[in-house]
């Protein structure tokens, strides 16, 4: 059954969210940056097509994951070794031509914890700068002023080895306070103080949402 911030609200004063496929579909990103790509190549070299290649970047991203997407599609389009730091640049600081959108049912979790006073505390693993990039290009409708931002291996990199910890701390919120909402209520994180509340956000999402990821 899915559950709302009806549910939950009145136990935790504050609620911690990853970014890629909790807050919104971490798709929707990659596939402007593959699309992005393609027609750069396109334009540089003049092959392949550009709706070729995002066609296949897409389908490889769906069957096979993000490992090795570079190296299937150089094998397949005889793409040069030297556009593979570019792919890799286009994820950090790609300029999208469409707006990311929030799940709406984390629209509606967010709004409605923003009304009740909480804290809400995005605490995003993965590259800084590519996380900073998906945060700015989507759409909040206001919740981002509420919103506490926070990048986890920036966090560990200073030496902060409980990033959730710090972040907690950094806001005057008690471990058994806080809800973390994670793709994986399993491995939420890497390191986890103990006793940390967590529940996976497939709890949270309707099943046209989970369709989305």
């Amino acid at each position: 059954m899915m559950l709302t911030f009806e549910d939950l609200g009145a136990q935790y004063d504050a609620f911690v969210f990853e970014l890629d496929d909790v807050l919104f579909p971490k798709k929707d990103y990659l596939l402007q940056v593959y699309y992005l790509f393609a027609n750069l190549l396109e334009y540089t070299e003049t092959v392949p097509p550009a709706g070729e290649l995002t066609n296949f970047l897409k389908t490889a991203y769906q069957y096979h994951g993000e490992e090795g997407l570079f190296e299937r599609a150089a094998q397949t389009f005889v793409i040069d070794e030297k556009y593979r730091e570019q792919f890799r640049r286009m994820h950090v600081h790609a300029q999208l031509p469409l707006r990311l959108y929030l799940f709406k049912d984390m629209l509606t979790f967010l709004q409605e914890a923003v009304a009740a006073g909480k804290k809400i505390i995005l605490l995003t693993k993965g590259n800084p700068l590519e996380q900073l990039n998906k945060v700015k290009h989507l759409d909040w409708q206001g919740v981002d002023q509420s919103l506490k931002v926070y990048f986890y291996d920036e966090l560990y990199v200073q030496g902060y080895h409980s990033p959730v910890e710090f972040a907690l701390k950094a806001n005057d919120v008690p471990l058994e306070n806080a809800l973390l909402v994670s793709k994986h209520k399993e491995h939420a994180y890497p390191i986890m103080p103990a006793g940390t509340p967590v529940i996976s956000v497939d709890l949270l999402l309707s099943s046209d949402a989970l369709a989305e990821k």
